[in-house]
């Protein structure tokens, strides 16, 4: 599905550059591409910093393998916010994309009264919805 979502927005990207620069418009044209593709990479699973677990993965991890599981979904300006904050430190940690597990999105319904509300950061076996960033790199440096 991510991928589709960048391919979408990439040819959406091309196509807009083509009706402004065809009308004249380089500079809208240039900035309409740019905002487009930002987006599209944003989005895009081949950005890197992320593992590409699913929770039956997880689940067979030994325990001290798995003290940080993130749960997010692309698009989601809180992951993002939380995977800037992390730095270099949020590679230690084990991301699970809900859109691509539905057992992964199962398990955050379960744990937020049936919503999707990521992140969700299991810390240690104890879920938290949208914890502050400074507890999970605390967590991910013991």
């Amino acid at each position: 599905m991510e991928r589709r979502m960048w391919l979408v927005a990439a040819g959406l990207a091309v196509v807009v550059g083509s009706w402004h620069t065809a009308a004249g418009r380089w500079g809208s044209a240039l900035l309409t591409l740019a905002v487009l593709l930002t987006t599209a990479w944003l989005m895009s699973p081949w950005r890197g910093g992320r593992s590409g677990a699913t929770y039956a993965q997880v689940q067979d991890l030994p325990e001290a393998e798995r003290r940080v599981v993130v749960y997010w979904r692309p698009g989601c300006m809180y992951c993002e916010r939380l995977r800037r904050r992390l730095g270099r430190a949020g590679r230690d940690a084990v991301w699970v994309d809900i859109w691509q597990d539905d057992d992964a999105a199962a398990f955050v319904r379960s744990v937020n009264e049936g919503n999707e509300t990521v992140p969700t950061v299991v810390l240690d076996g104890v879920p938290h919805t949208n914890p502050d960033p400074s507890s999970v790199r605390l967590a991910l440096t013991r």
